[in-house]
């Protein structure tokens, strides 16, 4: 019988008109038993039974794991990232790679807003005071008064950047491969970006060049009080440079839904001005489904095109 895993924590197939269809047609189903991103052995695992597709979460999708998964013809991403995957290794075996760029987008975008207003009002530590018996008069800063600098403007950059423009914020970016860029975004080089941005938000997607884009160096060159958010990839983000820029106050708060080790157990869990999330930036209800419906049209057909489904 042909398979197909689907490696995310989650993934609704009942309602899934693309899932329903390879099922009539025959197909097996493997999920991720652990509920959590896989490791390199473990969705190695899960594709030994000799599965021809696989709707990938962010586990390495390494040359390892292609040679342990010889039938494997097609891989679509549920999510925007493509980072996980060896696609040189992939194109020489032939394994077609597909990704949902467009349907976290907006997920994402939102999410980001979400940080940087909580952090320009202050409102989890005001929240955390009134709650142990304190009320607070702080006094936060305005978001129209800021400049956000977007590193990455693709689908989620770009989002953002409108978003902010609604709140009446001046827009910088960075962004060497920028096909789109919206009205009233001014394009600088990094440094610059780096040296006037109130708040540096990342939308970029992670490579090897793109390793800790912020490291010390970078967040020497910032203003001071300046707010980082990372939305986009762990290993964009150097942590550690990170927390000493937070401890000597050069940063004055962050937002982190991504990091280089997950689950995060680092010691930016002390820190009272970083608010941290479990990577949960397209974890809205429609986002999600849209992203899983979008992520199994594309399995489907991709697997009608190397001959393993009929178009019928």
């Amino acid at each position: 019988m042909s398979s197909f895993v689907i490696s995310t924590s989650s993934f609704d197939t009942v309602n899934n008109p693309a899932i329903q269809h390879l099922l009539q047609h025959g197909f097996q189903v493997i999920t991720n038993p652990h509920k959590r991103k896989l490791t390199e052995d473990e969705i190695i695992a899960l594709l030994s039974s000799g599965a021809t597709g696989l709707i990938a979460g962010i586990e390495p999708l390494t040359e390892r794991v292609f040679q342990a998964a010889p039938n494997l013809k097609v891989i679509s991403r549920c999510g925007t990232g493509m980072d996980s995957v060896d696609l040189a290794a992939a194109k020489s075996r032939g394994i077609h790679v597909l990704n949902t760029p467009e349907a976290p987008a907006q997920a994402v975008a939102e999410l980001t807003l979400g940080y940087i207003l909580s952090l320009l009002r202050q409102i989890n530590p005001i929240d955390r005071a009134v709650r142990n018996g304190e009320w607070p008069r702080t006094q936060g800063r305005l978001f129209a008064a800021q400049t956000v600098g977007v590193i990455g403007l693709g689908h989620i950059g770009r989002r953002v950047a409108r978003l902010c423009q609604a709140f009446e914020v001046t827009v910088v970016a960075h962004d060497p491969y920028a096909s789109q860029i919206p009205d009233g975004v001014s394009m600088l080089p990094l440094e610059q970006l780096l040296a006037s941005a109130d708040i540096i938000t990342l939308h970029t997607p992670y490579s090897a060049d793109m390793h800790h884009l912020l490291d010390t160096k970078a967040f020497a060159a910032m203003k001071p009080e300046t707010i980082v958010i990372n939305a986009a990839r762990g290993g964009l983000v150097d942590e550690n440079a990170l927390l000493a820029a937070l401890q000597s106050g050069k940063v004055s708060a962050a937002a982190l839904d991504v990091f280089e080790q997950e689950p995060y157990h680092g010691p930016l869990l002390e820190c009272g001005n970083v608010i941290l999330t479990s990577h949960v930036g397209s974890l809205a209800r429609e986002s999600r489904q849209r992203m899983e419906i979008e992520a199994a049209e594309n399995l489907l057909q991709g697997l009608i095109k190397s001959g393993l489904v009929n178009n019928g």
